[in-house]
């Protein structure tokens, strides 16, 4: 049985990027739920490497912290001074003097590039016995890009950079996508001999090629299947026509599991989602991070989800939400809120402009509209009526909420934290509670209700209001043969149930 081949990957990402004028390096600049270093990273993973070398340069403290994150086992090896691929790929190499068998070399700003098209290329290297390997593609258009120079024969006479090429290799469309696997005993020896006799004055890895060529070694090109996943990104604008390219392959992905996306134009999925057959995505939707869609969910229009889970057959409409759990056949929105460990239960409801933080809603239980549910426990089919506040901080701490099983809470609310709500129990609309109220109690605190009988006449002469009264009252006494008379008492309400 044969042994597996030693390998090791080389992640170029020591540069600048002037062209993206920015504080944040080139690599780090963010593609749909990954970096564009992170993308060329997910698609080397599958190669099990037995080491990942990352050249850091500019920023490279930031980019350290990112490794850090997104792959710890990664090495990170500073280029202080960019002086060519050439030299990158050799002070990588002097990181791993133990290393042997293929190197593969990434440039870290090419995000849409597949992992397999990196095992093809390294699987082509390795059958053919290749001292290299260069990943080609043909495009519409070359500009700014090396080319690939073939001989009669069609093998590879060498990679010319655009800008010490002949204006017949400026003319050829087949390009250098800036991945390579090589031979790394080989390689060693070339990156010893590279000279920096050219327009940039730098070493180019790409005259490993030329140089193995002379020496009669055997090297190969394997050309892409799709010129798209060669793309790297030098300004804004690319990045962006980058991101598109990628919403639409992930977008055709989920459709072909069988997510129904009703504009795929304006749904945007991070490539760390997951989405469940039969759900349903309206338009301007974006799940970013690790958000998971069920199965029969919809979701949309108008939604952000954010390292959200949102159950089987559940329905968000117009809301934002992070790090929050929408249970089985629940229903959020329109214009609602929900931030990090809202977690709402089987068949909740979340309505119009209301905000759930750190609390849990409870399996049918309701939050209808206009109110703020923060650090709370609502019981099961609980019913908390419109523009009540859960008064969660005292300046200093956050203290929690309790609402038990079927309660009522009425329109206008406080709950005063730390307050519990017993089961069963009703809140008259207009309270502010901070005691508790046990169960099957009604908690009330609003003052008896009195009305200063002539007031608007007396204090607004002449205004809507007052001729308003005067014709109601004149009213009243051609009703009556006298003068309208009034009743005094006190009416407590929990409110109607909001629905």
């Amino acid at each position: 049985m044969s042994q597996p081949h030693r390998r090791t990957v080389v992640v170029l990402a020591a540069g600048e990027g002037k062209r993206m004028k920015s504080a944040l390096p080139k690599v780090l600049h963010p593609l749909l739920g990954r970096t564009l270093l992170g993308h060329v990273l997910a698609a080397a993973g599958p190669l099990r490497a037995d080491r990942t070398v990352v050249v850091v340069g500019h920023g490279a403290d930031q980019v350290r912290a990112h490794l850090a994150e997104v792959a710890p086992d990664a090495t990170a090896v500073l280029q202080a001074e960019q002086l060519g691929t050439g030299h990158a790929v050799r002070i990588a190499l002097d990181a791993v003097p133990e290393a042997t068998g293929t190197v593969v070399v990434i440039n870290g700003d090419v995000p849409l590039l597949r992992t397999e098209t990196v095992d093809a290329l390294v699987a082509a290297h390795e059958g053919e016995g290749a001292a290299a390997t260069v990943l080609a593609a043909e495009v519409p258009d070359p500009t700014g890009l090396g080319r690939i120079v073939r001989d009669t024969a069609g093998r590879l006479e060498q990679i010319v950079e655009e800008r010490d090429a002949s204006p017949a290799q400026q003319a050829l469309r087949e390009i250098n996508a800036g991945i390579y696997a090589f031979d790394l005993a080989r390689l060693r020896a070339a990156l010893g001999k590279l000279s920096t006799d050219n327009d940039q004055g730098e070493e180019y890895l790409t005259d490993v090629f030329g140089l193995l060529v002379s020496a009669g070694e055997p090297v190969g090109v394997h050309v892409a299947a799709d010129h798209v996943e060669t793309l790297g990104c030098n300004d804004r604008v690319e990045l962006a026509g980058l991101r598109r390219l990628l919403r639409d392959r992930v977008n055709e992905a989920w459709m072909r599991t069988g997510v129904t996306i009703l504009d795929p134009a304006t749904t945007w999925i991070d490539v760390t989602a997951t989405v469940e057959r039969d759900a349903v995505l309206d338009q301007n939707t974006q799940l970013r991070g690790a958000t998971v869609v069920g199965a029969e969910a919809v979701v949309g229009p108008d939604v952000t989800l954010i390292d959200t889970v949102v159950g089987p057959a559940a329905t968000v409409l117009r809301s934002h939400a992070t790090g929050a759990e929408v249970g089985a056949g629940a229903s959020v929105g329109p214009y609602a809120y929900l931030r990090p460990a809202a977690r709402l239960a089987e068949k909740a409801k979340v309505g119009t402009f209301v905000e759930v933080k750190n609390s849990e809603v409870g399996p049918g239980a309701k939050v209808p509209h206009l109110s703020y549910v923060g650090d709370a426990t609502i019981g099961a089919k609980a019913n908390i009526g419109a523009a009540t506040i859960f008064v969660n901080y005292d300046g200093v701490n956050k203290h929690r909420t309790v609402v038990g099983d079927g309660a009522f809470v009425g329109c206008d609310t406080n709950l005063i934290a730390p307050v519990e709500v017993g089961a069963g129990a009703y809140v008259a609309a207009g309270s502010a509670l901070s005691q508790n109220v046990p169960p099957g109690a009604l908690g009330v605190t609003r003052a008896p209700q009195r009305n200063i009988e002539g007031w608007v006449l007396r204090n607004r002469p002449g205004t809507v209001s007052a001729r308003a009264a005067e014709q109601a009252r004149t009213a009243g006494e051609d009703a009556s043969g006298g003068p309208a008379s009034a009743s005094e008492g006190e009416a407590i309400h929990g409110g109607a149930e909001t629905v």
